[in-house]
């Protein structure tokens, strides 16, 4: 203070410092999250990954039959076969069936050609990483290739979803009167008709695939956010610093959007989280309807569909591995989210 009486010079030119912007505030305090920050190594490698199977980098041959039927995983060694013991059994005494039988001198010929074709035939392993499936293909790359289509699904849908819940839920609380009430009749239509005979009416129209699957929880799982956001929204719209904002000349979209929207974030995020690891539950149940992703097509669901038969004959490895890249996905994009939420948690701001 004394500095600044003896120079009043220096104090009239000085620059006055530029307060911290609320997204920069957030990415500091995130940063400062390690629970956070491994999870989001996590999510990126996890999303790399898909990058990498939909180009055909990884898993490019999960459909070729490598291994034997079931082949158990290598740590657990080749499981006992029964060809040896019926190739050791005794043979029986060498007669001559040419007279009853006029194939028979055929036989020999016939033998000598498919064991020609077995040699040229690509070896099968007895034994694969994760082990393999029913008809001999590595479950380690159908859990790859079936993450590309998992997550692409639940992160697609839980966009769409909170996309469309966060507008209209906006809308809705922001400007109230006839347009409130508008979406609030939408909203209601929506909720009072069964989710599951929703998603089946949509599968309906839509058919399988990958794009009706995002669609179809898209517009049937926005119902939720709308309702928070919209609440959010209408405490929000009356306080102090929107009234600043309006009053300075801070158009509608900037109050509704720039003001508004980074204050009640962390709801958002916590409801994309959530929807995320529901949507991905969601395709498993749609997968095992039969009104998921295509018969062509693996995902974690199709997947758990598949073990539910193997399980009964001691074949637990593909439900183990779809099981794990699930709950390792799923619990790091949680606590990812997590730590968004409370990097952009207005109450969590004044410990800075």
């Amino acid at each position: 203070m004394s500095a600044v009486l003896e120079n009043p010079a220096a104090a009239a030119t000085a620059v006055p410092t530029r307060s911290e912007g609320v997204w920069a505030a957030a990415a500091r305090r995130f940063r400062n999250d390690r629970v956070g920050m491994v999870s989001l190594v996590i999510v990126a490698l996890f999303l790399l990954l898909v990058i990498a199977a939909g180009v055909g980098l990884v898993a490019r041959d999960w459909q070729q039959e490598v291994g034997v039927p079931n082949a158990p995983p290598t740590f657990m060694g080749p499981a006992a076969s029964t060809e040896s013991a019926a190739i050791a059994a005794p043979k029986g005494p060498n007669v001559d069936l040419s007279a009853v039988d006029p194939l028979a001198p055929r036989y020999k010929e016939w033998e000598e050609r498919a064991r020609q074709f077995k040699t040229t035939e690509q070896v099968r392993s007895e034994t694969l990483p994760f082990g393999g499936d029913r008809l001999g293909r590595d479950v380690l790359a159908k859990a790859v290739k079936g993450a590309e289509i998992s997550i692409l699904v639940g992160v697609s849908a839980a966009l769409l979803a909170t996309f469309i819940g966060t507008l209209l839920g906006a809308f809705g609380g922001f400007f109230g009167g006839k347009v409130g009430d508008f979406l609030e009749w939408v909203y209601n239509v929506f909720t009072s008709i069964p989710g599951i005979l929703l998603i089946f009416a949509f599968a309906a129209v839509t058919g399988r695939g990958v794009g009706s699957v995002v669609l179809i929880l898209g517009l049937t799982g926005w119902t939720g956010i709308y309702r928070l956001v919209r609440a959010e929204f209408l405490k929000h719209s009356v306080r102090e610093y929107v009234r600043s904002a309006e009053a300075v000349g801070a158009s509608t979209v900037s109050r509704m959007f720039r003001h508004i929207l980074p204050n009640v974030s962390h709801v958002v995020l916590v409801q994309l989280s959530i929807h995320v690891v529901g949507f991905i539950k969601a395709e498993v149940i749609l997968s095992y309807l039969g009104l998921g992703v295509s018969v062509d097509q693996v995902s974690w669901g199709t997947m758990l569909a598949e073990a539910q038969s193997e399980l009964i004959l001691g074949h637990w490895w593909q439900l183990a591995a779809a099981t794990a890249f699930m709950a390792v996905f799923v619990t790091a994009f949680s606590l990812m989210t997590d730590a968004l939420r409370d990097a952009l948690d207005p109450k969590l701001r004044g410990a800075d």
